[in-house]
């Protein structure tokens, strides 16, 4: 049976993934291709207790170096758990946010550097690399409210609390950000970079020339 094919979402908070995400399965869907979905940190059950302790905003003492310990912990069970099985069987797996996550704010935002980041990846997650990461990535201003605004919105419509990022410093963001463009210079043949203050429908109709094209190679795009 082929390897699946393994797609990742990235950017700040804010910056439309979740939305995205929606509207790309739903596509994929009716096309046959029933995609498997997850996000990180989460998308198991011990993720999603990780998650709550990345994310609350009562961890603020969590050291540079244990949370990213903690992201590779939820992702290395996620790869074992969801991921690489789906791939095995030949499914599709759209995943918001993978390494370059913590690349960007761990190794940027953080300023751990990169080189740990990958060395853990290539340890921790055996190398695995999305066959296509989309790089979302509107004006640094607009990125920035909308990531606050967000997790404002989510905390008043859930309960949870998951503003411990969003309680950084402009500072943080912008490492984070410029982090997000060295890596898609680095790697332009897996990162597409979709920048701009674009509208939704403009956004979604990049994502999907970028995904049907590396789809084609795989299963038939109808």
């Amino acid at each position: 049976m082929p390897r699946g094919v393994f797609i990742t979402l990235e950017g700040l908070d804010g910056s439309g993934k979740t939305t995205q995400i929606k509207r790309l399965a739903a596509w994929l869907t009716r096309r046959g291709m029933e995609p498997v979905v997850l996000r990180q940190p989460g998308g198991t059950a011990s993720g999603d207790r990780i998650r709550e302790i990345l994310l609350d905003s009562r961890s603020a003492a969590v050291a540079p170096m244990t949370e990213m310990a903690l992201m590779f912990a939820d992702r290395a069970q996620a790869i074992a758990e969801v991921i690489q099985p789906a791939l095995d069987a030949g499914k599709i797996v759209v995943c918001d946010r993978f390494t370059d996550s913590t690349e960007a704010y761990q190794g940027g935002g953080r300023q751990i550097g990169s080189e740990v980041v990958l060395d853990l990846h290539r340890l921790i997650c055996g190398g695995l690399e999305p066959n296509l990461t989309l790089l979302l990535l509107p004006s640094f201003q607009v990125s920035l409210a909308r990531a606050r605004h967000r997790n404002v919105r989510v905390e008043a419509e859930t309960g949870k609390d998951e503003n411990r990022f969003e309680s950084e410093k402009d500072a943080f963001y912008r490492r984070v950000w410029e982090k997000y463009h060295e890596i898609a210079r680095r790697e332009p043949d897996r990162v597409v970079l979709i920048e701009g203050d674009l509208s939704i429908d403009e956004v979604h109709e990049q994502i999907i020339e970028s995904v049907a094209e590396r789809l084609v190679t795989a299963q038939p795009i109808r």
